[in-house]
């Protein structure tokens, strides 16, 4: 979800306000996706590598992450709405005891929901990812992607990067080195991110799946 605080300078806002848009986005996609019937969608809400911004933005970054993912959790809001089932996936030793624990009662709430996955990747990188795979399976490539902690995800379709920006950023490396894997960059700012540029992806992606299969 890139572009949180370029939205919030260009803006001239507090950096904190920028973070509260991306929460806005997130919900705003997240209904679109879920409305379309998406089976899963993953989102980068921190990697790992943020810890080294300011210890102010970072514990404003994990009290509002926990905040907006726990109203959104609510009776009757989109998760309870699409029995969508949370999964945090990432170096979770790495919060503090208060946001963990808060994650943690969020995936227990909805662990039994099977309508659809929504992956928070945070703390994340794919190298922590695959590293830690590596060290429980070896060599066996099946063993390895089963410890991958997408493991319980279907396979990545689309790869969305925001802000125009292209890199991978040590985000789903290895789920996007699929041959089947769809990668588009958007020039929105995450906060801005909506129907506009969702609706040419999901065309665009449609329209190559079409194409691969007349060439097959």
């Amino acid at each position: 979800m890139d572009g949180n605080r370029r939205f919030a300078r260009l803006h001239n806002m507090q950096i904190s306000k920028g973070h509260e848009g991306g929460f806005i986005g997130l919900r705003r996609v997240l209904e679109f996706c879920l409305r379309l019937n998406v089976r899963c969608v993953s989102i980068y809400a921190f990697s790992i590598e943020n810890f080294s911004r300011s210890q102010d933005e970072v514990s404003s970054l994990m009290d509002l992450a926990s905040t907006k993912l726990d109203e959104i959790c609510q009776h009757g809001d989109l998760i309870e709405q699409h029995n969508v089932r949370i999964s945090v996936l990432g170096a979770k030793q790495l919060l503090n005891d208060e946001v963990r624990s808060k994650l943690e009662m969020i995936e227990k709430r909805t662990a039994g929901n099977d309508g659809a996955i929504l992956n928070i990747c945070m703390p994340y990188t794919s190298r922590d990812e695959m590293s830690s795979a590596m060290q429980v399976s070896g060599s066996d490539k099946k063993v390895y992607q089963k410890n991958l902690m997408t493991a319980n995800s279907p396979p990545l379709d689309i790869l969305i990067r925001t802000s125009g920006v292209n890199r991978f950023s040590d985000y789903l490396m290895w789920q996007a080195s699929h041959q089947n894997t769809f990668i588009q960059v958007v020039d929105a700012f995450w906060p801005d991110i909506g129907i506009s540029e969702l609706v040419p992806v999901l065309l665009n992606w449609q329209r190559l799946k079409w194409s691969n299969s007349l060439s097959n």
